[in-house]
């Protein structure tokens, strides 16, 4: 991945978070960060 993907992908996520946030609020990114907490561990379980 090169560098100016990678900022293009970072710029899209953290547009879609503060998108997130504008209109939902913050209960959906702590219910995502919980479930990427639990991916992270079940991913760590299989390497």
């Amino acid at each position: 991945m090169t560098n100016r993907l990678a900022a293009i992908l970072g710029l899209i996520i953290l547009c879609a978070v503060a998108l997130d946030l504008l209109f939902f609020g913050t209960r959906h990114l702590v219910f995502l960060g919980k479930k990427l907490f639990e991916l992270t561990e079940w991913m760590a379980f299989w390497h």
